[in-house]
């Protein structure tokens, strides 16, 4: 069955979410939302598109920074209202230079950061 990204189950807004995930580790790295087109981009070229909320635009994951973001694989869940990106990762995934985004747990009530930035 060929994909149709309209079936997707997008928000009022057209955005669904996407977690983006290490394909080799599993490592969790970070969320960011897509349209249909950046689904349809980042199936065409390869390189993760999502979609800027505050710049309401298309961002390649590293286009500016060099942390490429590279799909292995795109899966949409069971309600199809969410995707997950299997990707290649190129340096930090958080704009904060750390690996991922979940670098903060709460721990006893606490924030606990658990990775400095990369330098």
């Amino acid at each position: 069955m060929r994909f149709d990204p309209t079936t997707i189950r997008y928000t009022a807004d057209g955005l669904v979410p996407v977690i983006a995930q290490e394909a080799e580790t599993g490592e969790v790295l970070m969320m960011a939302w897509m349209t249909a087109e950046a689904v349809e981009r980042t199936l065409a070229t390869g390189r993760v598109t999502y979609w800027s909320r505050s710049r309401q635009t298309f961002w390649v994951k590293g286009e500016t920074s060099g942390h490429l973001q590279h799909l292995v694989e795109l899966r949409v869940d069971c309600d199809r209202d969410c995707l997950l990106a299997l990707v290649r990762q190129e340096g930090p995934a958080c704009h904060t230079n750390r690996r991922v985004c979940f670098y903060t747990a709460i721990r006893d009530g606490e924030e606990v950061e658990l990775m400095a930035p990369e330098k």
